[in-house]
């Protein structure tokens, strides 16, 4: 699930843009690795065990802060591999890890003495993640004798990078944020800090329900190495401030997660202080809300949800906030139903996707408004709880609202007039 960014006066970019894609990792029990489930041959099965304990060695390294223990786990005559892994664990140096570890998914290919495996690094920051974040990972390894060694370490297809591979982390701690950047001034990470300190006590307001209150940013040095975080084109988040990385969870279950808060340096420096707070209130609160978050919450709920926390303690009028959808009800064209989640697609319209976002904002204001803050909290949790995405709102608004889809619709529909109109 992505956040969005937001224009000097608040508002969204009328730009299109994609959704950050990172994928996040099941629950991490220890800092060991294990072999993948499934059968496998017995050689395969002791050449998994022998690459696992190589990369025993190499996380209890980095947890140790450890560098000739982590590079004696990498190939000897690996020299460029052996720089650029020193480097990498000097980056990490001031970074606060609770937990670092690998799993071995699979072996792609094996010749002899040469293997080709498929791991997942999963980590986690002391203090901040109750569960860790996962990073699929390529390794090419080599045997000498009964050990293997890394020879080439790099993204798995489809994944990215993560902060430390682009240089080293700057630390700055708040008192519910820790902001991590990379060739950013300090005085900017404080004040990002100090920023999202404000948004937490906002969102634990919004959102009373118990969330861990504890946000990581992630402040890389330009939207390139944004776009490298989250593995998309660049050119997908020049105009877009902030994105929130996460995964929705099962339904009825309690997601295991770890969200990290991406920030575009450019495009949220562009910002004034109110454009800045909005959207770091607007990513705190797809924080907060992931546990109850699911594959049934539509988009206009959770985007809608995130605005209205955003907004709810500003001094703004709804014409402000929302100017496609103001222009289009005042000539006439009012929405004939809530947005679908195609219509928060970032390859049409930029003012058809600002109005998606506008409408998702406006209904969960009327629920506010007509059935309290409350019910609208509660409603929320309903949807993420339901076991599906069909009939998850129709029910939640009948048990919640006690109204229906039509009626609900309607009446969003009389309240856009009458406040936009």
């Amino acid at each position: 699930m992505a956040g969005r960014g937001r224009d000097a006066r608040g508002r969204r970019p009328r730009l299109p843009r994609r959704a950050a894609g990172l994928v996040l990792a099941a629950l991490l029990t220890a800092s060991a690795c294990s072999a993948p489930a499934g059968p496998q041959d017995a050689a395969t099965t002791l050449t998994v065990r022998a690459i696992d304990a190589t990369l025993e060695r190499r996380a209890a390294a980095v947890l140790a802060r450890d560098p000739a223990g982590y590079l004696d786990a990498l190939a000897p005559d690996a020299a460029k591999l052996r720089a650029a892994q020193r480097t990498e664990l000097a980056n990490l140096a001031d970074v606060p890890l609770k937990s670092w570890s690998y799993e071995v998914k699979g072996i792609t290919e094996e010749d002899g003495d040469w293997a080709t495996a498929e791991v997942e690094l999963r980590y986690r920051i002391d203090g901040y993640d109750t569960a860790p974040v996962a990073a699929r990972r390529t390794l090419e390894l080599m045997r000498d004798g009964e050990r293997w060694y890394v020879s080439a370490d790099r993204p798995a297809k489809g994944a990215s990078d993560q902060l430390w591979h682009q240089g080293e982390v700057e630390v700055v701690r708040g008192s519910h944020s820790l902001v991590l950047g990379v060739g950013r001034p300090e005085e900017e990470l404080r004040q990002i800090a100090d920023t999202v300190d404000l948004a937490v006590p906002a969102v634990s307001d919004a959102w009373p329900q118990p969330w861990a209150r504890r946000v990581v940013v992630l402040v890389p040095d330009s939207v390139e190495s944004m776009a490298g975080l989250l593995g998309s084109r660049e050119t997908s988040y020049r105009g877009i401030a902030a994105v929130t990385t996460g995964e929705a969870g099962t339904p009825g279950k309690r997601p295991a997660l770890a969200d990290r808060v991406i920030v575009n340096p450019q495009a949220y420096a562009s910002l004034g202080s109110f454009g800045q707070r909005v959207v770091l209130t607007h990513e705190t609160t797809h924080v907060a809300t992931r546990t109850s978050t699911s594959t049934a919450t539509p988009v206009w709920l959770s985007e809608g949800f995130a605005d209205w926390a955003a907004y709810r303690g500003e001094d703004r009028t709804p014409d402000l906030i929302a100017p496609e959808l103001t222009g289009a009800v005042r000539a006439g064209d009012v929405p004939a139903g809530l947005p679908v989640d195609e219509d928060f697609g970032f390859d049409g319209d930029p003012a058809e996707l600002a109005r998606a976002y506008e409408s998702a904002w406006m209904a969960c204001e009327l629920i506010a408004e007509r059935w309290g803050k409350e019910k609208l909290t509660a409603f929320y949790a309903a949807v993420g709880a339901h076991p599906g995405r069909d009939g998850a709102v129709e029910q939640a608004l009948g048990s919640v609202l006690d109204t229906t889809p039509e009626e609900f619709t309607a009446e969003w529909r009389d309240y856009l007039s009458a406040r936009l109109g």
